[in-house]
């Protein structure tokens, strides 16, 4: 922290993490409490049938280590819990009377992270992302993997692992709550290095200005921007970052608003976004003429403070 980290993230819903206590995780937030901007984020113990109870456990954890909390990639996930973003969101402003709330989403109806059998029974439907024990399997319906191998989608997940999936549990309707809501950033969650990748990893942002600012008009274009940078930005507290100012940082995306579309899909995950010109990273081109211009002028983002 002293270094400028800029703070604590928890992963709950993970066997790795799943073990540890409400109380354990209050006693690590408040080890970086007294470090000036730091954050508590979290991808909560439950995004499904119990996602009530995590968003609470979140909010008791930011309370008692007096640190701002952020949900990562907040949902209801699987079929018993469409629509239930209205109750989320009613609970998230309550808290956020209180004390610092944030949220982020990704433009998608599916998740992806790794292949658990626990995780296979929520969904409609599976992709394999990747798999050490089967590589081919990759892009694949795990249903028709089961299938081939006369068993069940639990045992396919399983013999797969250590596998990821790109799981579909999740509802339109509550996509477009969670994006219209004004405390929501807007973040891809992507997952570089699998060998079928979710398409959010090429597509989150133009397929925000694509389909849901353009065409469905559920947000407008300055606030879908505000989304992707200056929101972020505060909420992270990166000084200079995020706005369009002498003095700030030129991260710059130069974009056709009429034309800017994703093109990546499930079935074709890795195909560049129409209608962006050019990329500018700390003032400096990365991507011109729709390539990239092999640049690296990225940099370590320091805590504001720190």
């Amino acid at each position: 922290m002293a270094q400028g980290s800029l703070g604590l993230s928890s992963g709950l819903a993970y066997p790795g993490s799943a073990a540890a206590t409400t109380e354990e995780i209050i006693q690590l937030a408040r080890h970086i409490s007294d470090f000036e901007n730091a954050l508590y984020v979290t991808h909560m113990r439950d995004e499904g049938d119990r996602v009530l109870e995590a968003l609470d456990e979140a909010f008791e954890i930011g309370e008692e280590a007096r640190l701002p909390i952020v949900v990562s990639h907040h949902k209801c996930a699987g079929r018993k819990n469409y629509g239930r973003s209205r109750e989320t969101l009613a609970v998230i402003d309550a808290a956020a009377e209180r004390q610092p709330v944030g949220l982020d989403v990704y433009p998608y109806t599916a998740s992806s992270t790794v292949l658990l059998p626990e995780m296979v029974a929520e969904a409609e439907d599976v992709l394999v992302a990747f798999s050490e024990a089967y590589p081919e399997a990759a892009g694949r319906r795990l249903a028709e993997v089961a299938a081939e191998w006369g068993c069940s989608e639990d045992e396919a997940a399983r013999r797969l692992y250590p596998a990821g999936g790109i799981y579909f549990e999740m509802d339109e309707g509550d996509l477009e709550r969670i994006l219209a809501y004004p405390r929501t950033m807007i973040g891809s969650d992507g997952l570089p290095g699998m060998a079928h990748p979710h398409p959010r990893l090429w597509g989150t942002f133009p397929r925000v200005l694509a389909r849901y600012v353009r065409d469905k008009g559920l947000l407008s274009l300055e606030a879908a921007v505000y989304r992707m940078t200056g929101l972020p930005a505060r909420t992270f507290r990166l000084a200079d970052r995020g706005l369009l100012r002498p003095g700030a940082f030129a991260d710059i995306v130069l974009f056709d608003p009429a034309t800017v579309a994703d093109r990546a899909t499930y079935a074709e995950p890795q195909v560049p976004a129409a209608g962006i010109h050019s990329v500018m990273v700390n003032g400096m081109p990365v991507w011109q003429a729709g390539a990239a211009t092999g640049e690296r002028p990225g940099r370590f983002l320091p805590r504001a403070g720190a």
